[in-house]
């Protein structure tokens, strides 16, 4: 039986993207092995949101080639997308896809084994691709929460943002297929569910018949047995009373949203072509909380952006501590060639960035303390996934990582008293 390994570099989205690829291996009867085995055939799925996510996916490649130099390598991916003539020329590549095509690997792999030549390619035109490649789940992901992606491709086309050339325009799944997936890892023991996409608020849009996010999380909803539906990264300015209104109404569903801020500053913003200012923001996530009381907004922070002066990173702070933000990602801007904000002169100098994430990195962590300690005492619901030394850990619906020493079993969902900070999240006593 041949054997192929995969590594996943980059989100949540490429993670779904492996796991719907490895099933079509399994499919064709190879057996599926841990990427620091030799194998025959190694799948590299390509990151290229920042330089360090190239990087990266170069030295998998690279990896891949030592634990078996005859292998067959095969790239995909936005990295492979991007720069496929880049990624040919790493030495070992076979066959070169990118962000579609993904349901023929097979097929390419295998006429690559019985070519000797130049590296297959297979990367196309994303921007006038306008249909969602569908591929099923061929069996189940190895974890408690499964990650079901809806949509693909983006047209904001942020100024510092190499994934709308990665992915194209808006491509949605149809409902009956989002269902059908559903009830597969409904079936497969999975309680909750994680819906993603590139630009997940945009779902539908593309659509007939004015189908919307809210109508995909509704088909989810109907799949008996479901026991949590969480939602992956959203744009403030898509949500929709009706979205609010199906939250409020199935308590299933996680209140807990993670909603990009990006910046702090309303010239930094405007430069990143980001399509709203900090007042319309904040009043945003104001509706957010009376509309969901108690929910979790989780959010992304750009520091550095080409022009950021230090008062503008200062009125970020500032704006960014009046916030009640759960958890914050932050990030150093990282020049993606192709973008308008690469071509800029006024690059900031890394030793800078790299002192502003420490500082947006220090209010993030004392945000998130906040959050935590205003739940201490209360009891909510936990849905465990892994143990460690006797410890296991897992997520309330508001995305906070709780830790016990109680027995419990990984995958099921226990009532927990919440009772004291504890790592990166609070230390839990399982209500009996």
């Amino acid at each position: 039986m041949p054997k192929a390994a995969f590594m996943t570099l980059g989100c949540k989205v490429n993670q779904f993207e492996t796991e719907t690829m490895e099933g079509l291996f399994k499919a064709k009867g190879y057996e599926i092995v841990p990427f620091s085995e030799k194998a025959d055939v190694y799948v590299v799925n390509t990151c290229a949101v920042t330089n360090l996510g190239e990087k990266k996916s170069r030295q998998i490649i690279r990896r891949a080639g030592r634990e078996n130099p005859d292998a067959i390598i095969a790239v995909c991916g936005c990295y492979s997308q991007v720069k496929p003539e880049e990624v040919k020329l790493l030495e070992g590549v076979r066959v070169v896809l990118g962000t579609k095509e993904r349901s023929r690997i097979v097929e390419y792999v295998e006429r690559a084994a019985r070519e000797d030549g130049k590296p297959l390619d297979g990367v196309g035109d994303v921007m006038h691709t306008d249909s969602f490649e569908d591929i099923p789940l061929y069996d189940m992901p190895r974890r408690t929460r499964a990650f079901l992606k809806i949509e693909d491709g983006c047209q904001n086309f942020c100024s510092y943002c190499i994934i709308p050339y990665a992915r194209g325009p808006v491509k949605s799944r149809q409902l009956s297929a989002i269902r059908r997936e559903a009830e597969k890892l409904v079936a497969a023991g999975f309680l909750e569910i994680v819906l993603t996409g590139i630009h997940l608020g945009k779902y539908g849009s593309d659509l007939e018949g004015n189908v919307t996010l809210t109508d995909a999380c509704r088909e989810v909803l109907q799949v008996q047995g479901l026991k949590r539906l969480r939602l992956g990264s959203l744009e403030s300015i898509e949500l929709s009373p009706e979205l609010f209104e199906l939250i409020r109404s199935d308590d299933r569903f996680c209140a807990h949203l993670h909603l990009p801020l990006q910046a702090g500053s309303d010239k930094v913003l405007h430069d990143m072509n980001r399509r709203y200012d900090t007042r319309e923001f904040a009043r945003l996530i104001e509706q957010v909380e009376q509309e969901l009381p108690g929910v979790a907004v989780s959010t992304d922070i750009i520091v550095g952006f080409p022009g950021e002066t230090e008062e503008e990173f200062a009125e970020g702070l500032k704006f960014v501590e009046k916030m009640n933000f759960s958890r914050m990602h932050v990030f150093p801007y990282s020049r993606r060639e192709g973008t308008p904000a690469a071509a800029r002169k006024d690059q900031i100098p890394e030793p800078v960035k790299k002192d502003r994430v420490h500082r947006m990195q220090a209010l993030a962590e004392k945000k998130s303390r906040e959050f935590y300690r205003s739940f201490l005492g209360r009891t909510m619901r936990v849905l465990f996934e892994t143990n460690t030394d006797g410890i296991t850990d897992g997520l309330t619906d508001n995305y906070i990582r709780v830790y016990t020493e109680d027995e419990v079993t990984c995958g099921e969902i226990y009532q927990v008293e919440l009772v004291e900070e504890y790592k990166d999240g609070v230390l839990g006593k399982v209500k009996m």
